[in-house]
């Protein structure tokens, strides 16, 4: 299977660089409509059969362009939501900050145990994504778009990934609607095929520094 997990368009707690992580969280921001109107253009060539989503609004909005050009329904998972930021929620401090990044990392390293303060462990949030992605791979579907988001992104391809190191994946950018293309399976592992740290329709669309957390290096 084909699997291209999507960043959702930006946000404004992405404008403050805020660790905003609650269901159903914010809408998009002017931009971040902007970045998930070119999504079907920029996935044109793609052979797209199965649309996923976060429970998250910004999620859904982001590949409501994408399904409306295909034709295909969406399917919903809260699995697929953001890493919780339990204590940290709301805080855009570079101490918060560093912190969300520094526990979802370790447990793309392996410390699975770990807990996000006052939040989910390493072990509940890829438990949850992989149970969505193992739906996708025994649905049938040969190239499935999911929009998700960026901090779980990052740290699950970095402890599923044969060819993502967990360094790689926190010291590289992932912005708003950018994409990480893998091909795989549950069963026998995935291989990252390409990370696009930048908005997938280009520099016109790129926000840069305003990409919140969940897009910045670690």
């Amino acid at each position: 299977m084909r699997l291209l997990l999507i960043r959702h368009g930006q946000t404004p707690s992405n404008v403050r660089g805020a660790l905003d992580t609650l269901v159903p969280g914010p809408g998009l921001t002017p931009l971040g409509l902007q970045q998930a109107a070119a999504i079907p253009n920029a996935l044109a060539d793609e052979p797209i059969d199965a649309l996923y989503a976060s429970v998250q609004t910004r999620a859904q909005l982001t590949i409501a362009p994408l399904a409306d050009a295909l034709g295909l329904p969406v399917i919903v998972r809260e699995g697929l939501r953001e890493v919780g930021a339990g204590d940290l929620e709301m805080n855009n401090d570079r101490v918060s900050v560093e912190r969300y990044h520094d526990v979802a990392f370790g447990w793309a390293a392996g410390d699975l145990d770990r807990r996000m303060p006052g939040g989910e462990s390493g072990a509940e949030v890829f438990g949850r994504f992989d149970a969505v992605i193992e739906e996708m791979a025994a649905s049938g579907a040969t190239t499935v778009a999911c929009v998700s988001h960026g901090q779980v992104i990052r740290a699950w391809t970095a402890a599923r990934a044969d060819n993502i190191s967990v360094e790689f994946a926190a010291r590289h950018e992932l912005h708003n609607t950018a994409v990480v293309a893998l091909e795989g399976s549950p069963a026998g592992g995935w291989t990252a095929l390409s990370w696009m740290g930048l908005a997938v329709g280009g520099g016109a669309v790129d926000e840069g520094l305003q990409t919140g957390p969940g897009g910045e290096p670690a």
